[in-house]
């Protein structure tokens, strides 16, 4: 990494923990600490769902969730906005007119004080292991990249949410989150731009478009009721909403957020921002994942990404073996990369012979398997 990454990474890291804990400085009692004072206005509110539901897990995944299987993966979001309308119109004006902190404390006037501890242990350990995984993620990306220890970075990560978070309360984690969104959508946007600037000079993006299409890879929507296919239109709208209706209905991750709102119009305001703008930046998400896959094609990339596993089987007796793949995959995306060739320049082209066309999409789809 360069002197302009250091400061880039630790400056953003520092201002984050250090805006946190400065703007929450005055929080004398719970209802600051849990509530947030009820001050927050409907944009920190939706970013701050947003950001929660959208994790660092979201932004290194779900790209490579399209690299493999296209995308589809969308679908699982066509019910998020019926929930979102749901928990707007009955879940907001009960949680504001009991004045709960908590999404539990109904339970316990509903149903008695166990089964609200009950539903707050379930939540703890769920979050635990949510929180775990969202922390393990990244601190992998970092480990590799600086050559830190895989340990001492989660406890790194770790120890500078604990910071603001602990100290600040719920309004420290929203405004914050405000900024991370910004953050990380920005990287998002930087990445795509990145990515289709890097495409060879004979392809354009409309190439791009034509070669992901050709590959499978833009199928977005699927109205079959084959029960054997893993996302389709009838499994989002149905399986999705139930899901997320449960999850920004009674978590209190997310029932947080929105019980900080200076009034139920905020809150409601907050969600429909969601409502609004969580499928658009999920399918933004998956595309550069689109992208990630077309450039990859016209790049011949190792057989394995883990460099230090390809140098390991190098030292066992498998690396004639190894050798041997790597020959024979050089020479399948070799074959792939004229096939895209002659694809791109005359996918469009009404005079190209049509079946060379046609054999050419044909091998370029085979050899995807087999890549």
């Amino acid at each position: 990494m360069s002197i302009v990454d250091w400061i880039v990474m630790l400056g953003t890291l520092g201002f984050i923990v250090a805006y946190g804990t400065w703007k929450t400085r005055k929080n004398n009692n719970l209802q600051d600490y849990l509530r947030g004072d009820n001050e927050m206005k409907w944009t920190t509110i939706g970013l701050s769902v947003m950001a929660t539901q959208a994790s660092a897990i979201t932004f290194i995944s779900t790209p490579g969730q399209a690299y493999e299987s296209g995308m589809g993966f969308v679908q699982n979001y066509f019910g998020l906005p019926i929930a979102l309308i749901i928990v707007s119109a009955v879940f907001i004006p009960i949680y504001y007119k009991l004045k709960v902190f908590t999404a539990y404390e109904y339970l316990e006037s509903r149903f008695g004080v166990s089964s609200r501890l009950l539903a707050a242990f379930l939540f703890l350990i769920q979050r635990g292991l949510a929180a775990g995984i969202t922390i393990y993620a990244p601190a992998i990306i970092l480990s590799t990249a600086l050559g830190w220890n895989l340990s001492l970075t989660i406890l790194l990560i770790g120890l500078l949410v604990i910071i603001y978070t602990v100290s600040g309360g719920t309004k420290a984690v929203s405004l914050t989150q405000k900024w991370q969104m910004g953050i990380i959508m920005s990287g998002m946007f930087a990445a795509f731009f990145i990515i289709v600037h890097e495409l060879p000079a004979y392809v354009s993006f409309g190439d791009a478009i034509n070669v992901a299409g050709i590959m499978g890879k833009l199928d977005v929507i699927d109205f079959s009721f084959d029960v054997d296919k893993r996302y389709t239109f009838w499994t989002g709208i149905t399986g999705g909403t139930f899901l997320a209706l449960s999850y920004f209905g009674t978590d209190q991750s997310q029932v947080q957020r929105y019980l900080s709102g200076s009034s139920v119009y905020e809150s409601r305001m907050g969600l429909m921002f969601n409502a609004i703008m969580k499928v658009p930046m999920q399918f933004f998400i998956l595309f550069v994942g689109i992208m990630v896959f077309v450039f990859f094609q016209f790049q011949e990339h190792p057989v394995l990404f883990n460099e230090n596993a390809t140098e390991k089987v190098y030292q066992t007796e498998y690396a004639d073996d190894m050798k041997t793949i790597e020959a024979d995959y050089s020479e399948v995306y070799n074959r792939k990369k004229e096939a895209l060739k002659m694809v791109v320049a005359n996918y469009e082209n009404p005079n190209y012979d049509t079946e060379t066309l046609d054999y050419a999409i044909q091998t370029v789809k085979i050899t995807k398997l087999k890549l």
